[in-house]
């Protein structure tokens, strides 16, 4: 047997422990309805979609997209009833009116390179009286555990730009998302 891929090995020791959880937290506090349509952005191998589907059911429509096709691939060997597609936040692949009930970015809006045209997309796909949930992390100044890593790093290497904790401000993520259009922030 081959050596894994980085996205096998992804969604073998990461999703389960850091990242199905939060998903689970995300959907408690929404309160999926049957019929919902449900669009995972930055869905890497898709745990927040693959949520989505368990708790709706056939009785709801579930897409997840991703930048990395190779996340994708192993996203489609896990939950083939999902519909993934490969696609920009900032130039979601959504067909011609295609809208959204819930939107959920778990862990990708720190990473996009164009945050305002991915808030805006994110506008866009939300249906009228539709959800959006963005989860980041907080600045690793506030995780201890990731704070200590990142100094001992830095003793070693030099400074670390880690961009996992580059956009945890509430207040910095409310502007970007009522610059776009959103809310009730």
């Amino acid at each position: 047997m081959g050596q894994a891929s980085f996205p096998e090995m992804y969604e073998r020791w990461l999703v389960g422990p850091l990242f199905r959880p939060w998903a689970e937290v995300t959907f408690e506090d929404l309160k999926l309805s049957p019929g919902h349509r449900v669009l995972d952005i930055a869905c890497g191998t898709g745990i927040v979609a693959r949520v989505a589907r368990e708790r709706l059911g056939a009785a709801g429509y579930v897409l997840g997209i991703d930048i990395n096709a190779d996340m994708l691939a192993v996203a489609r060997t896990v939950a083939p009833d999902i519909d993934w597609r490969v696609g920009n936040a900032g130039a979601l692949p959504l067909h011609d009116g295609e809208q959204f009930d819930l939107i959920v970015c778990q862990q990708g809006l720190q990473f996009f390179p164009d945050k305002s045209a991915a808030a805006a997309e994110m506008r866009r796909a939300l249906a009228q009286g539709g959800r959006l949930a963005v989860a980041t992390w907080r600045p690793d100044e506030e995780i201890p555990f990731f704070r200590d890593l990142r100094r001992v790093a830095e003793r070693l290497l030099g400074p670390v730009v880690d961009l996992r904790h580059s956009f945890g401000n509430a207040a910095q993520i409310e502007v970007l998302l009522r610059d776009a259009g959103f809310h009730d922030v």
